[in-house]
């Protein structure tokens, strides 16, 4: 029986080649996160100004002026439209001459009553001196004052009566300048120049507030209960896709429309930029609740190819691969679900070329 034996005549690296190893891979760490995963249900809500009124006036008169246009911003007591009524400027007219009148009567009046007093007070001065001055002439001197001090006071109340009626003359004058009870924009405009309005009957203008908004969220009666006064909720409007908005709830009716089992509930929203508009319906994401607990990781650390999904953990200093499931992204970090714990360091770019069991420093 022969034995062959094998007899390498090459060098010895070249022989018997060394085990496969790598160098140590210079990467950065990051740690699993676990976040609670608030659950929402789209609902469809509508914008509503905060203050909305159709401006009227207060008395008839012929448009003279109309100062504001669809879009224009008004500020409190702005003049809006200015009125003309020949007729109430000449009310207020008389009314200030019968005022002129009443002041120039009560004028005379205390002057005859001060002669009344100067004589009734000289014949009781002589009548002091028996015999000086008869009885009966005194006491008709005293009489003739006090109806000179009573014609005083009639005077005087006239006087009074006339400066009620300029006053009266005077607002209703005043209602010729149509004025904004609050800030806001006009939406709308019925008047021209020249028309002839009917006052209180006849709208002239619409006015808004769009700079503060109310959005109605009409909640269904199984979600009510998550309603909370102050919470703030996250909104979209069609008209700027990829924006969100947020609102405070403000006010809860704590009643349910009978038609539609919902509550209407109201949130605050300051437009300062002016993007939303009155009559806009958002789509509310409204919280109905806790969601589970979810473990996140930065989204580069996530490594999807063809076959699988996995991130790249550190086990006694090497790589390790995990197969995962994405879930929700949220900014720069995405859910995932797999065998991994919170705290565990994964690596944060990670790529297919760090290979299993690779050193990590």
């Amino acid at each position: 029986m022969s034995i062959h034996k094998r007899i390498c005549f090459l060098p010895p690296l070249m022989c018997c080649p060394p085990a496969f190893s790598q160098s140590p891979a210079h990467v950065e760490m990051a740690k699993v996160e676990s976040h609670s995963s608030a659950r929402t249900v789209p609902l469809t809500a509508e914008l509503a100004p905060f203050l909305q009124t159709d401006i009227e006036a207060r008395s008839p008169g012929y448009v003279e002026k109309v100062l504001v246009d669809r879009g224009s911003p008004v500020h409190r007591g702005q003049l809006l439209v200015q009125l003309s009524a020949p007729e109430i400027n000449s009310q207020t007219l008389a009314s200030e001459a019968n005022l002129h009148q009443a002041e120039a009567d009560v004028a005379q009046a205390e002057a005859q009553a001060a002669a009344a007093e100067s004589t009734a007070a000289k014949l009781q001065e002589a009548a002091k001196t028996p015999g000086a001055v008869a009885g009966n002439e005194l006491l008709q001197a005293e009489k003739q004052r006090d109806a000179a001090q009573a014609l005083v006071d009639s005077r005087k109340a006239a006087v009074r009566t006339a400066k009620d009626r300029l006053q009266a003359s005077q607002a209703t004058e005043s209602y010729l300048r149509v004025t904004a009870p609050f800030d806001g924009m006009i939406t709308d405009r019925f008047v021209n120049p020249g028309m002839l309005i009917d006052g209180g009957h006849t709208p002239m203008l619409k006015l808004q507030q769009v700079t503060h908004l109310r959005l109605i969220v009409p909640v269904p009666e199984t979600y009510t209960a998550s309603v909370v006064k102050g919470m703030s909720v996250v909104f979209h409007v069609p008209a700027h896709p990829g924006k969100s908005y947020t609102a405070k709830v403000a006010r809860v009716p704590n009643a349910l429309d009978q038609q539609s089992r919902s509550m209407m509930v109201e949130l605050d929203v300051y437009n300062k930029d002016g993007s939303l508009a009155p009559g806009m319906y958002p789509t509310v994401d409204w919280p109905v609740g806790a969601g589970e607990n979810l473990l996140f990781v930065p989204t580069t650390s996530v490594v999807t190819t063809t076959e699988r999904a996995f991130v790249i953990a550190s086990v006694n200093g090497r790589a390790h691969w995990i197969d995962v499931r994405k879930g929700p992204t949220a900014g720069e970090n995405v859910s995932i679900r797999g065998q991994i714990a919170v705290g565990q360091e994964v690596v944060k770019r990670a790529s297919d070329e760090i290979r299993e069991g690779t050193s990590l420093r």
